[in-house]
């Protein structure tokens, strides 16, 4: 590889940032196994939605690790890995809202609020540490992306438990998840498109 195929230089192997990266990834994969528990325990698809959202952060956070200082072809295929994670799991959380649309169990509002705010608090942590980093390629704009819609996708989650508690139903619940799995979608499209260009950037130098 020449240098120009690298093009960030030193900001790619900034310490901190790797540093940053690696507790993310620690908070991201701890708050997936604590949502999966309390998604069974409470019956809540807006929480397992959220949980799904941390196991592919915790698993963007670890790509981003092992590709924090190669060049930038490399970053952009990673980045095309990412989107297309994301869109899946997408995908999934909308078959599995479906699917409990279909029954009537009410899930549990307390659990879905206390949880919603744990993971909010984490996340607002996350997207703070990562602010200054949110720019560069199309690998540090995905893993800005995951830190943003986490903190998004925890008010949703309280918001939705607000929703349970006051109509005693599970539709906020269902229309919770599937805000979750659009912005899943909407994201991976704006990631599939940042890394097709630096893939084009790459190839022209």
């Amino acid at each position: 590889m020449s240098c120009c195929d690298n093009d960030d230089g030193g900001n790619v192997a900034d310490k901190r940032y790797r540093k940053i990266l690696w507790i993310i990834l620690a908070l991201n994969a701890g708050m997936f196994f604590v949502e999966v528990i309390a998604s069974f325990y409470s019956g809540s698809v807006a929480l397992m939605a959220d949980a799904v959202d941390f196991f592919s952060d915790a698993a963007n956070y670890a790509i981003s690790l092992y590709v924090l200082d190669k060049a930038l072809a490399i970053r952009a295929k990673a980045s095309l890995i990412k989107g297309g994670t994301m869109g899946l799991f997408g995908l999934l959380v909308i078959g599995n809202s479906i699917y409990r649309a279909a029954t009537e169990a009410v899930p549990q509002a307390e659990v879905m609020g206390a949880i919603g705010l744990l993971a909010l608090i984490v996340n607002i942590v996350s997207a703070w540490m990562l602010y200054h980093y949110r720019e560069g390629d199309s690998n540090r704009e995905s893993v800005w992306i995951c830190s943003r819609n986490d903190a998004i996708g925890n008010v949703l989650v309280m918001i939705a438990a607000a929703g349970v508690a006051f109509t005693q139903s599970h539709w906020p619940d269902i229309l919770v998840a599937f805000i979750i799995a659009v912005l899943f979608l909407r994201s991976a499209l704006q990631i599939f498109r940042s890394a097709m260009k630096e893939l084009k950037q790459a190839r022209q130098s």
